[in-house]
């Protein structure tokens, strides 16, 4: 008897520690909130004279994101081909999206970009008050006025030289395998003539599934840059066609990952 009911308490030991875990980092994330947006509203006061397109405070806010992956032994975090950023070039930044894990781990680049985000993220207590503070783009779904607001929005940050970051999923896959992609990062790159650049994240749906806020253990997380695609603004390609060209390029690149013993040689490990 005693045998039997041994994997059942071993299971909700584990279970117990997960949720333990949980607390801490959800909690850890509070307090650091509480001590560090003071810092990043004097660093906007501070800066915002000489730096409108607030690049000091999104380096500043990388380090603060970054932090809960540096800092959580449960993640292993690598970064593949950074160096294929240009310093200094415009892009469409687009990522596949799997978990609310994303978010920081994309921090981790440590490059300047401007988020478009669902606007309830623009609601929460100092976070969503640091994402206006940086002048991150929000976007109501389901809202077409909302919608043609954040694209006149993204073309003015694009014009200003700072790169945007987008989900083209527009919200988190279940599964960990790629929605479709909406076509509105592919016109703004259109219109603009800047480059796409796609970012593959794997290992975060693990680390954090939809719908739960309890970690799940060990995770190992990649961040792999893959090459940019090049954008004229004579570019005949439509948006769609942009869109899906990209998608293939990340799901090729996922596969390959998912279908190799190791996800590569790495510029960065934590």
């Amino acid at each position: 008897m005693a045998r039997t009911f041994a994997p059942l308490r071993s299971c909700r030991v584990r279970e117990v520690l997960a949720a333990a875990g949980s607390l801490v980092f959800w909690g850890f994330i509070v307090v650091s909130s509480v001590l560090l947006f003071p810092a990043a509203v004097l660093i906007w006061i501070v800066t915002r004279p000489f730096d409108p397109r607030t690049r000091a405070l999104h380096q500043v806010t990388c380090f603060w994101a970054s932090l809960y992956t540096w800092l959580n032994p449960l993640w292993r975090v690598r970064i593949v081909d950074k160096q294929l950023i240009r310093p200094g070039v415009t892009y469409v930044m687009v990522a596949n999206h799997q978990s609310l894990v994303d978010i920081l781990v994309l921090f981790r680049l440590f490059v300047p970009f401007c988020w478009v985000s669902k606007e309830e993220n623009f609601r929460v207590p100092l976070v969503g008050w640091n994402m206006r503070l940086n002048g991150y783009i929000p976007l109501r779904r389901g809202d077409k006025a909302s919608a043609l607001v954040m694209m006149d929005q993204c073309r003015a940050t694009l014009r200003g030289e700072t790169s945007i970051m987008m989900f083209p999923e527009g919200t988190r896959s279940r599964t960990g395998e790629m929605r479709d992609f909406k076509p509105g990062a592919f016109e703004l790159a259109r219109q603009a003539g800047s480059p796409l650049l796609p970012i593959l994240l794997e290992g975060t749906s693990k680390a954090l599934p939809k719908r739960g806020f309890v970690l799940r253990g060990r995770s190992d997380i990649t961040v792999t840059v893959l090459p940019e695609i090049a954008v004229d603004i004579d570019d005949s390609r439509s948006a769609v066609a942009l869109a899906e060209v990209t998608r293939e390029t990340l799901g090729r690149a996922q596969a390959e990952m998912r279908g190799a013993d190791a996800p590569g040689s790495a510029d960065s490990l934590a």
